[in-house]
């Protein structure tokens, strides 16, 4: 972990730095699986995020505004939140076509949240499928 997120895992609150670290350490994880995996680990719009080779941009954050939850991001511009949305329904609560949203007392389905982190690491590989290849 670089200097600069190091610094941005430690403004968080203690509960809150606990889970986002367990949801980089997935995305790490997932993104070892891959072919080309190697992961870009940065800080874009104050936010750490995360980008494979062939794949479309996982960011998460939380916000002092709303201090029981956190989000994580994915491309607008991309089929991604509308495909977990056809293939989860509301096992998620999602913030338009950009965001999932949890609480901190939520219960994460993690094999569904794992093929969602998957599905945006491969994105450009598989945005050509349907339902991208799910």
């Amino acid at each position: 972990m670089n200097k600069i997120i190091k610094q941005k895992f430690d403004a968080y609150p203690d509960n809150i730095a606990q889970i986002l670290m367990g949801l980089r350490q997935t995305i790490l994880d997932l993104a070892a699986e891959l072919e080309d995996g190697e992961v870009e680990e940065a800080l874009k719009w104050g936010e750490p995020s995360y980008i494979v080779k062939h794949g479309s941009t996982v960011r998460f954050d939380w916000k002092v505004a709303t201090p029981s939850q956190y989000r994580i991001y994915f491309n607008c511009n991309t089929r991604l939140v509308e495909t977990f949305k056809e293939l989860y329904g509301n096992t998620f609560t999602y913030e338009g076509n950009r965001a999932m949203v949890f609480s901190t007392s939520d219960i994460i389905p993690l094999t569904e949240l794992k093929h969602c982190l998957s599905l945006s690491l491969r994105y450009h590989s598989i945005k050509h499928l349907p339902l991208l290849g799910a």
